[in-house]
């Protein structure tokens, strides 16, 4: 006892300064650790050169803050904020901060899925609705649409449920389905799948392809029917938490909602208002109320710091080191379109080895990306660009300049700084 005193003093005393941040409980016995990754851990000259290509890109699109995040072979060999969290406190942004991912919550579900296939809770061949189905539910039983009963897992994972955007996309016009079905704001997402199947399909489901919101967000009732536990705490006891992966939580609307260390986010300048999606008759940015990213759940409403989300795609991205949290055919599943199902999560998957996500909506971009020699990056911001989704290729040329300007890489993984403890009968601390 006298020497492990000894040696938890002396890492006190020495250890480098990293940061901190509230520690919030979770289920009453795992906290995160209070050190965190912090941006000196990442002073280096020869990062200089290539910094300034991100200064340079925020200052162009006018990015008001950003979390970069870079691996090589299953190390994290780089990771820093840029920017501010809160332009109106001048918080600068800290690894540790948390962003809304957006639409790369979806690589997050797919992954859940293939866990829940590993686990025999249910087959990605399986139907969705009708009887004996998944979602056999008396409000899914009766859709207009007798093709519905047709859809799988599968179908909803690869954007082949029979769903398109043609008249908008299900999961952002709530003030269309509360005038319809009568109900009153915010909708719930129960709502929102009982007016699609209102609606005749756009194509049979699997004979057609189209980026489906709604098709991610109903395969977290999915997740939920085949594991008996909610969405959130499904990914985080089964997927996260065995990763080392404590900080990453489903999001709010609402800035006074926000999660401990969660940015503040920024629409473009001269953005248009949206109704508030509470049904007050308000006019609100999108990014504050004017979306409403709690119902988005498993398709976008994941929040994250990026050197937890290099967690995530280096447990996901078939390289030997570290293990993988999926098996190889799990993985080839999500990845290789000659089975006919890829991408599966990710959005898209060349036959070369480059893998990459994106996500985007007001006030949020974010892109992660997985290359074959082993190098895999991640960058989170605060911010859209005027060009709305399209930031992301930019963001995409801005990470390929910045690994050529690096020569030299240092040997230091900062994972290493990143080691959660479990603790019982702890309370929540605040800093």
């Amino acid at each position: 006892m006298r020497l492990l005193l000894i040696v938890f003093l002396v890492l006190f005393i020495f250890a480098p300064k990293v940061g901190t941040e509230r520690v919030k409980m979770i289920d009453g016995q795992y906290v995160p650790v209070n050190l965190r990754i912090n941006n000196s851990l990442s002073d280096n000259d020869m990062f200089v050169k290539a910094e300034a290509g991100v200064e340079w890109f925020m200052k162009t699109w006018d990015i008001k803050g950003a979390s970069v995040a870079v691996a090589k072979e299953g190390k994290l060999l780089y990771a820093r904020g840029f920017g501010y969290a809160s332009l109106e406190d001048s918080i600068p942004v800290e690894p540790y901060h948390r962003f809304r991912i957006a639409s790369v919550s979806k690589l997050v579900t797919a992954v859940a899925i293939m866990k829940l296939q590993e686990e025999g809770k249910l087959s990605v061949y399986e139907k969705v609705f009708g009887p004996g189905a998944i979602l056999d539910d008396t409000i899914f039983a009766h859709p207009r649409d007798k093709r519905a009963f047709d859809i799988t897992v599968g179908h909803l994972l690869t954007h082949k449920g029979g769903w398109s955007q043609r008249y908008g996309d299900h999961m952002f016009m709530p003030e269309v389905i509360s005038r319809t079905l009568n109900v009153p704001m915010p909708v719930d997402l129960r709502t929102i799948i009982r007016f699609a199947l209102t609606k005749k399909l756009h194509f049979t489901p699997g004979a057609g392809q189209s980026y489906s919101n709604l098709g991610y967000a109903i395969l977290g009732l999915v997740i939920e029917e085949a594991s008996g536990m909610d969405y959130e705490s499904y990914c985080r006891k089964q997927v996260l938490e065995p990763l080392g992966i404590y900080d990453m939580a489903l999001g709010k609307n609402l800035p006074e909602n926000a999660l401990p260390l969660e940015v503040s986010y920024y629409d473009v300048e001269n953005a248009p208002l949206r109704p508030s999606i509470y049904g007050t008759g308000e006019m609100v940015p999108a990014s504050r109320g004017g979306n409403d990213i709690e119902t988005l759940g498993a398709a976008g409403a994941w929040v994250a710091t990026a050197p937890d989300l290099m967690r995530l795609l280096l447990a996901i991205d078939g390289f030997e080191y570290p293990k993988d949290i999926l098996s190889q055919g799990s993985i080839e599943f999500m990845t290789d379109a000659k089975i006919g199902y890829a991408p599966v999560g990710w959005r898209t998957t060349l036959s070369n080895g480059v893998w990459w996500r994106t996500g985007s909506f007001s006030g949020t971009s974010a892109m992660m990306k997985r290359m074959p020699d082993g190098t895999a990056w991640v960058v989170l911001m605060n911010s859209s660009g005027w060009n709305g989704p399209e930031l992301t290729g930019d963001i995409d040329q801005m990470m390929a300049k910045f690994l050529l300007r690096v020569k030299q890489w240092p040997e230091t993984d900062l994972f290493s700084y990143y080691t959660p403890v479990q603790l019982k009968f702890a309370k929540v601390s605040e800093p």
